[in-house]
């Protein structure tokens, strides 16, 4: 009989009390598979007591003198006399066991020849007793996000942990998010999905509300190891591409140049259902220090959409019109299809350049002249990104106002050297994006939902990474524009199935990527 080998932390810092601990150590004692020990890795330091929980026959108490997390799991490894390893992230949140937790586990990662972990879905018990299941996402190699959930317990064939030698030490932060880089490289990672009372454990704490800006609360040194593992893992498997590489040269036409003396950027809008905004946004264009730019609006709402009403205004004929001022040009369309959009406004843009905007956000006056500056200095560079500021709308008065809790978005994980690398692991491609117009459309344009998954969303961020493949990527560091945050907001009251339905869009357009990517390392494949 295959035994188990339980590894779960203990330390002053846990986020339940040791009578809470407990349950968890009842409900292994509680399994209906009986080869199994409990590894308790206390971190307290090599002369800790024996804590005051359940005492168990088949419980092994090491202390260890505290390194890192990654050291302490593998002083752990070295007393497991297990054939599988379950690692419980137990810390912040009480862990509890089902009857069958660990045979399941241990059947399911006997049932597949090439078994490197094996995860799966949980129940969440919140803070007020109520109940939800939490679903994840099947495994596959784009899937290369840091925030990857792959819930509290995973489970592993104790040889592949020695194959590939443990945990590396020298990351803090990033020791589970290399782990798993590893072992996919060699085996199978397997989800155990669950429909109806099919959890295979449940998770004690509280859930914490989704937050699209969570990323830019953590440490440099948290981003810079995450950063180290993905760019190893790119090496490992061909998908690298290295400072300057594949970068291409691009030039313009004298007949080209000369008809860009009129217009020099086009910024395009997608819009559906904005009457309250447009305004602020088109007012934002008109006011910029380079006046040689235009307004592409395009309503995908159909003529009924309320945004015509907005846009009308600053049409020939409206009283908010002025021809000193840049252009306004009004698109109607009746399908929601923000890469439709945004293809169809390049195509109809008389500008050099493109320049991202939102119906609810503003650009700031500098912000084509920056973008401009960065597009001059190199030949090389096919897309430039800005930093940005987020300011929050009250509902009730309207004002606007800077979130001084949130730094200016500088996104400076985008490295000259690294940064299409670090792409890879991040949802987020920076913003504002500018573009040169041309080489956009050469390379296929935005996505228009025919990608897996997409819907409306994340259609910038394949062209982005496009784009790194073959361009240099320019920045403006200081902040050119505004996101303001309302009520009305896509990212304001997001559920878990949105969620996951934007990450799997994004996932599956890495996984195109790294294919991409192995294809420019070895042409011959």
């Amino acid at each position: 009989m295959k035994k188990v080998s339980i590894l779960m932390i203990y330390n002053e810092k846990l986020g339940y009390e040791n009578n809470e601990f407990n349950k968890s150590v009842r409900s292994l004692v509680n399994q209906n598979y009986e080869n199994w020990e409990l590894i308790l890795v206390d971190e307290r330091g090599e002369k800790a007591q024996y804590p005051e929980i359940l005492k168990h026959e088949k419980i092994k108490h090491v202390p260890c003198r505290f390194k890192n997390r990654a050291n302490s799991i593998n002083q752990a490894l070295k007393v497991c006399t297990g054939d599988y390893v379950m690692l419980v992230n137990n810390e912040q949140s009480l862990i509890t066991f089902r009857l069958s937790t660990l045979e399941i586990f241990l059947r399911v990662a006997e049932r597949h020849q090439n078994t490197g972990m094996v995860y799966s879905d949980n129940r969440l018990i919140e803070a007020d007793g109520s109940e939800k299941d939490i679903h994840l996402l099947d495994y596959h190699e784009g899937r290369l996000r840091d925030n990857l959930d792959f819930g509290a317990v995973l489970f592993f064939p104790k040889l592949v942990l020695d194959e590939i030698g443990g945990l590396n030490e020298k990351y803090k932060a990033a020791f589970i998010y290399d782990l798993r880089l590893r072992i996919s490289e060699r085996y199978q990672i397997v989800h155990v999905a669950a429909r109806q009372n099919g959890h295979l454990y449940y998770a004690h704490a509280a859930a914490k509300e989704f937050n699209v800006f969570d990323y830019l609360l953590a440490g440099k040194d948290v981003q810079l190891e995450m950063e180290d593992a993905v760019s190893e893992h790119l090496k490992r498997i061909g998908a690298y591409l290295l400072p300057e590489q594949n970068y291409h040269h691009f030039k313009y036409s004298t007949v080209e140049e000369k008809k860009f003396e009129e217009c020099i950027a086009s910024v395009v809008i997608p819009v559906f259902d904005r009457e309250e905004f447009i305004g602020t946004a088109i007012e934002s264009v008109q006011a910029q220090t380079i006046q040689k730019v235009e307004v592409i609006v395009v309503v995908n709402g159909g003529e009924d959409d309320p945004t015509i009403k907005g846009v009308k205004p600053y049409l020939p004929g409206g009283e908010k019109y002025d021809p000193v001022k840049p252009t306004v040009k009004l698109i109607v369309e009746d399908i929601n299809n923000i890469g439709h959009c945004l293809n169809k406004g390049l195509r109809q843009a008389s500008g050099k350049y493109y320049v991202q905007l939102d119906s609810d956000d503003r650009l700031k006056p500098d912000a084509v002249e920056k973008l401009v500056e960065v597009f001059d200095a190199d030949d090389r560079i096919g897309m430039v990104i800005g930093s940005y500021e987020v300011w929050q709308q009250d509902d009730t008065t309207g004002e606007i106002t800077r979130m001084e809790e949130i730094p200016v978005v500088t996104h400076d994980e985008w490295s000259e050297e690294n940064g299409r690398n670090n792409l890879l692991r991040i949802n987020g491609a920076g913003a504002p994006r500018s573009g040169h117009i041309k080489i956009m459309l050469q390379l296929g344009g935005f996505d228009m939902n025919d990608s897996d998954q997409c819907r409306n969303y994340g259609e910038d961020y394949d062209l982005v990474m496009r784009m790194s493949e073959q361009y240099k990527i320019g920045r403006v560091w200081q902040p050119i524009y505004d996101v303001i945050r309302h009520s009305g907001g896509t990212d304001h009251n997001i559920d878990q199935a949105t969620i996951d339905r934007n990450d799997n869009a994004k996932d599956f357009m890495r996984l195109e990527a790294v294919g991409r990517r192995k294809k420019i390392n070895s042409p011959a494949q």
